[in-house]
Formats: structure tokens, C-alpha cells, sequence
């Protein structure tokens, strides 16, 4: 049970403060402008994102708040907050490269929260006993 609330305290972390914390520290800079495509304050590899960074604001929020929820069903046990917790972590890992440089901190917060999940489900169960 220890790995699962470490692991939904990263996942806390990773949706509250990289997610939603940045969707809300990006409105100051979207209204006054300076978090137009080409910015040098705010940078994707990807230039689709980089040319919209308004959407990529409220797609961050709406997946940090759908991750918190899912900690937050993992911290009380439930098995729909595990399911949505490991489809985020999946999610999350196949999107990150597209992310970079913001995708390494990601990856590391996921894939750290993805082992500690399987590791406390599957425990020692072997695959062929």
C-alpha cells in the first residue's frame, strides 16, 4: 500500500504543480501576449505546439486535473483511480518525447509512478509459476 500513496503523491505533484500550475502560470503571459508562436520564453520541439500555445494551456489543465483525479482515487483504494492513474502514466510516456524539454521531467514522474503502481499490484506474482 506504501508504493501506491507514493506513487499518487508523484502523480499529485506531476498534475498539480507541472500541469495545472502551468496552465495557470501561462494566462498572465497568453493575455498580455507574450506567449505568442515563436516566444523565446516558451519553447516545444514540436512547432504545431509551439504555434499553439493557448491550446496546449487548456489541454495541460484538463490532463492535470484528470491525473490529480486519478491520484486521489488511488489514494483511497479505489480500482478506477488505479486504471486511470496507469492509462495516464501510459499516456504520458508516449506523448513525452513530442514535449521535450517539459517531456524529460514528465517521463521521469511517470515512469516513476508507473513502476511503483505495477510493482505494489503485481507484487512477486510470477508470470508462469
Amino acid at each position: 500500500m506504501k508504493r501506491y500513496k507514493i506513487a499518487a503523491v508523484l502523480m499529485i505533484i506531476h498534475g498539480g504543480l507541472m500541469e495545472i500550475g502551468g496552465c495557470l502560470s501561462l494566462i498572465p503571459s497568453l493575455l498580455n501576449g507574450s506567449a505568442s508562436a515563436g516566444s523565446q520564453y516558451f519553447s516545444f520541439i514540436v512547432p504545431y505546439l509551439q504555434e499553439n500555445i493557448a491550446l496546449m494551456t487548456v489541454m495541460g489543465g484538463i490532463y492535470g486535473i484528470v491525473r490529480v483525479t486519478g491520484a486521489i482515487g488511488l489514494l483511497k483504494n479505489r480500482m478506477w483511480g488505479l486504471v486511470l492513474s496507469v492509462i495516464n502514466c501510459v499516456i504520458t510516456m508516449a506523448l513525452m518525447i513530442f514535449m521535450l524539454p517539459a517531456g524529460i521531467f514528465d517521463g521521469i514522474l511517470s515512469c516513476t509512478s508507473l513502476i511503483l503502481i505495477l510493482t505494489a499490484y503485481f507484487g512477486k506474482k510470477q508470470i508462469k509459476e
